[in-house]
Formats: C-alpha cells, structure tokens, sequence
C-alpha cells in the first residue's frame, strides 16, 4: 500500500533523451547510467562473469599488484640485459615493414649511435633487410617511452619489487622535443644520448651504489599529493628524485655532478621512466593467474595498441593505436600527429597517469581540457577496475586511493574504456614531438582478449 500511495517516481535507464524530456515538464526522475556491453561481447562476458575462479583469481591478482614495493637499485648498461644482436621496442610485436614513422626514425637513430650503419640509409636498408632482431620490451621485463627503442649501450633504470622479487628495466629519459624516443635522430639527438652512455649513466650508477635502494613507491605517493599524475607530469617526483641523488652524485662523480644535476633538474620528466619500470615491475606481480581478467600491460607501437592478461599469459590483443586528441606545439596539428605509441600506458595499468589526473588538476594545461574533465576522467575508472591503491592516494577525493587494476570483464560490460593521456609524437621520421593530449584505446583489443579468456574458461571445465 505505501508503494501505491508514495509519489511516483520515474527511473531513466540509458541516453538521456526521455530524462531531459521528464525534467522539462517538472516530473522528478532517478537516473541511472547504463552503457550496453562492448559489441560482440555478451556471451563471452556471461561465460567469463559465470568462472567461479574469477573472484579469488582477480583478488589475488589485484592483490599482488597494490602490495608491490618497487624500489630503484642501480642503473646498468642494456647489454647486460639483452641478446647480442637485439633492439628492443615499446608495444607488442611489430615488423619494419609497418613499423610508423617515429618508430623507424628512432631505429635509425639507434643504428646510428651503436655504429651499425654510415648514414640513415644504410641504416633503414639494414633493419628492412633483417639485420637487427626486433623484441618487444615488454617480453624482456622492460618498458620504454614512446618508441621505446633500446640498444645496447644505453643505460637503464634498474627496478626491483622488495615485495615478490621482480625486477624490471626503462632507459633514462632524455627530455623533451627533438629526441630520439620521439623518432628525431639528428646531431643534436646523438650527441645528447652519447653524453648519457659516457657521463650521465656512470655518474647514476656509482651515486646508486653509495645511496643504496630508493624507495619508489613511497616517492610517487608523495608525488601524487604534490600535484604530479606520474604520466606527463612528473615535475614533483624528479624533484624528489633530485633530493635524493644529488649528495651521492657529488660525491661519486664531483668531475661530472654539475653537468649530470643540471640536465635533471631541467627536465621535468626526469623521473618518469623510474616510474614506468615502478609500474612495470608492480603490474608483473599480477600476471599468470590462473582465470583472472585483470589487465596487466597496455602498449602502443605506432602502429597497434595491445594488452596482456593476467589469466592469458604473455598473448597480446591487439586493435589499431589511434591519434590523441590534444594540444599541439607551434605550428604543428593533428595532420601532423602519429597514431598513439609508447609502453607508458603501464602508468595507467598501476592507477596512476590518466587514472590519477584528479590529482593533478595542472595537467590539462598540458594534456587539454578542464580541471572538472580530469576530476571525471578518474571518478569513470573506479567502475572497471578492481581495487584502490593503498598507497597512491588523491588528495582532491578525499584521499581515495587511485582506481587500479584494469578488469578486462568490467570493460566490456560497461563499454567504459581506459583512459590515457599521453604525448604525440610527429608521423614523419626524424620530426620529434609535436603535442600531447588524450586518446581512447581501440575496444577491438579488450573484446578479442575477453573472447580468449572466455574460451579459456570453456576448456578448464570440459
């Protein structure tokens, strides 16, 4: 009878169309936002949703990826990591052959200052003929900024989880504009990255071996709190970072220390490839669990933007990279911009780059859009993911931690995709950096991992 007798209350489910419609005539409604799954994807997301080891498998994984404590160890050479003969690059697998504008200029370049080759031709003629093995960084514990490309004289950031005792690695970061992540390999680039084989990367790794581990994940929390979103904005965590090199760099390398804390200390994105291989080593903990859909790597070459699964192994799925929508330098525009590259995308697979823009409200001015669009963008991605971070925290929400651990299901049920700020690199060869912005990952890439797990699913129980 109370049912009968209250007011009438109106629930609006779906497009907003009939709610306007109701409220311009004073009718009060309850909306409810409702998105239909990811197209394709119904009976997958049933068979998935139905796997009574999802729960405990997605806890554990989750789990295991917020209790990670990656601590930065030492900074070493990558051919101590690498097969002779190897490069590595951001994204999953990729040819010459398709291989973007940015991704073959910064192979050049790479051939260029490894000495493999007299000029850009010949170096473009080696790698389309096989001379040099292409890998993933991902599949050699590694990450790397836009083309991400490592050979095997430069230095990289060495990073360990204290916690379950996995290590990864990213390149030192070379600042912004014209450089070689970005596909730019003029004199200016080579000589920049020479300076670092000879001088930057000795310097960090004898001031590392003097301060001992440094505690990352505590460093980006505060960082967190200091207005950084730890993806394209890192201004507060290279200053830390800074604080806490440059007494071990003085007096480990007193010849180079002012060189090596001036080129830090003007390049505000310093830290960010410490915080990658953070990510990195944080998101790895998560993987091979048996029946989890949760998320563990995000990455662009240029070319496709794929993802991994904790549940499915090392299986990339793959979709094409789309172009950001942004803010662009100069005179540059969006005619002139690369589909979306890098291995950075691990920050938004941690909680942190596009997930943690509430804490940032300064990054719209580098990324575009308004401070109440950041705030948004962070509220959205509590509703796929699966936990909050213990640690990383977002003072503007009231100290809730960052939403993490992507889930792969909640995706596809919500049609809600991640979101990722990022830079833009020039599709032509050779050109650097021409802007940043935000981009939204292809839907093909979750709903063919989801259709994969869900096959999965089906043969574990046959």
């Amino acid at each position: 009878m109370t049912l009968l007798s209250a007011p009438a209350r109106v629930v609006t489910v779906g497009a907003g169309l009939l709610d306007d419609a109701l409220r311009a005539q004073a009718v009060p409604t309850v909306p409810v936002a409702w998105r239909p799954p990811l197209p394709g994807t119904a009976e997958a997301l049933a068979e998935v949703l139905a796997d009574p080891r999802r729960h405990a498998a997605n806890e554990r994984a989750a789990g295991r990826l917020t209790s990670a404590r990656p601590h930065l160890v030492g900074v070493r050479r990558a051919s101590e990591v690498l097969a002779e003969g190897t490069f590595l690059h951001a994204g999953p697998p990729i040819t010459w052959e398709r291989a973007s504008g940015p991704m073959r200029g910064a192979l050049i370049g790479a051939m260029l200052l490894e000495g493999l080759a007299g000029d850009e031709h010949e170096a473009a003629r080696t790698l389309a003929a096989g001379g040099v093995t292409l890998r993933p960084c991902h599949e050699h514990a590694a990450v790397g900024p836009m083309a991400g490309v490592v050979s095997p004289s430069m230095w990289m950031f060495e990073v360990r989880d204290e916690e379950h005792g996995g290590t990864a690695y990213c390149s030192l970061n070379e600042g912004l504009g014209k450089v070689l992540r970005y596909g730019a390999y003029g004199p200016e680039v080579l000589e920049r990255l020479r300076w670092m084989d000879e001088v930057l990367g000795p310097a960090l790794a004898a001031a590392l071996e003097r301060t001992g581990p440094i505690d990352l994940r505590t460093l980006i929390a505060q960082a967190l709190q200091m207005g950084d979103e730890l993806h394209n904005r890192n201004r507060a965590a290279t200053s830390l970072l800074l604080r806490e090199l440059a007494p071990a760099v003085v007096e480990a390398a007193p010849a180079a220390a002012a060189q090596v804390l001036r080129f830090i200390n003007g390049n505000d994105h310093f830290f960010l490839n410490a915080g990658m291989a953070a990510a990195k080593v944080s998101t790895d903990a998560a993987r091979d669990v048996p029946g989890s859909s949760l998320v563990v790597a995000m990455a662009r070459n240029g070319t496709d933007f794929g993802v991994q699964v904790s549940g499915l192994g090392g299986r990339w799925f793959t979709g094409p990279a789309g172009v950001p929508d942004g803010l662009y330098l100069g005179a540059y525009g969006p005619e002139d911009a690369n589909p979306d590259i890098g291995d950075s995308t691990i920050t938004e697979t941690s909680g942190l780059g596009g997930f943690a823009m509430a804490a940032s409200p300064a990054i719209v001015r580098f990324v575009g859009g308004e401070v109440a669009d950041a705030v948004k963008a962070t509220r959205s991605m509590y509703e796929i993911t699966l936990a909050e971070h213990p640690a990383y925290q977002i003072p503007g929400l009231g100290f809730r931690g960052t939403p993490v651990g992507i889930d792969l299901a909640l995706v596809a049920r919500t049609g809600l995709l991640p979101v990722v700020n990022t830079g833009i690199a020039g599709r032509v060869a050779g050109t650097g950096q021409v802007g940043a912005g935000l981009v939204e990952p292809p839907a093909e890439a979750f709903t063919n991992a989801l259709l994969a797990l869900a096959r999965t699913v089906s043969r574990s129980f046959e």
